[in-house]
């Protein structure tokens, strides 16, 4: 049984690229980083500089996605970042290496994720949906069904392009339950099946009609929900 154990978990490593069956998996993990107007105020670069540390510490591997005018199409790309240690590097899953080989990958994630916010602009306006569609293909690319799947994302998710303007959005009941519904129909929301999303940021520089607060709220907990995410936190 032990050898068959062995056995299995060689096979697992080979296919996903991941740490020891003896040390502790983590989850596959990505960081938006809004690069449009989200990161004039000083308060924007210092969320990501105190928040995305220990987000990081819970992630075996990281990948990255800018918010800009054209965010699925952006040359702005940051290479995602292997934390765990490799069967390779640990063949003896020793969990002193695994922790030397962690602290010593985590230091790339910060300066990478502090890099998008200096996007170049491309075309007006925030598309915050397209972030996200391209963040879900680099997570669905791992093929790691069994870890957990965690985003962090530093937004106002003041989406502004192509089929969602959340200025001009009717924010009814039943008005944001049919634009919901449009979207996923048109696959324009991905498929974020039991993901777990933060949003740092949101609605920040409160701009519009404070009474369309709440409802924007409601609006993007729905549509999240409505993408099969298990958890939203919009703070």
């Amino acid at each position: 049984m032990h050898r068959l154990v062995a056995a299995v978990c060689g096979l697992v490593l080979v296919v996903a690229g991941v740490a020891g069956c003896g040390t502790e998996a983590r989850a596959a993990c990505g960081v938006i980083v809004d690069s449009t107007s989200y990161a004039e105020p000083a308060t924007s670069r210092s969320d990501v500089t105190s928040k995305l540390p220990p987000f990081a510490q819970n992630c075996d591997w990281i990948a990255f996605a800018a918010v800009t005018g054209s965010s699925e199409s952006s040359t702005c790309r940051q290479d995602p970042v292997a934390i765990a240690a490799t069967r390779a590097e640990n063949p003896n899953e020793n969990p002193v290496v695994e922790d030397r080989v962690r602290a010593h990958r985590i230091k790339e994630v910060l300066p990478r994720a502090v890099q998008l916010f200096d996007c170049p602009t491309e075309g007006q306006g925030s598309d915050v949906l397209g972030a996200l569609r391209y963040m879900v293909k680099q997570l669905s690319a791992q093929r790691q069904p069994d870890k957990a799947h965690e985003i962090i994302v530093f937004s106002d998710l003041i989406n502004n392009r192509g089929d969602l303007d959340i200025n001009k959005l009717d924010l009814s009941e039943g008005a944001r339950k049919q634009k919901i519904k449009e979207l996923r129909d048109a696959r324009l929301l991905p498929d974020m099946t039991g993901y777990a999303v933060v949003v740092h940021g949101f609605l920040r520089k409160k701009t519009s009609d404070p009474d369309r607060f709440p409802l924007l709220e409601g609006f993007w907990q729905e549509a999240f929900e409505s993408a099969g995410a298990t958890t939203v936190d919009l703070l």
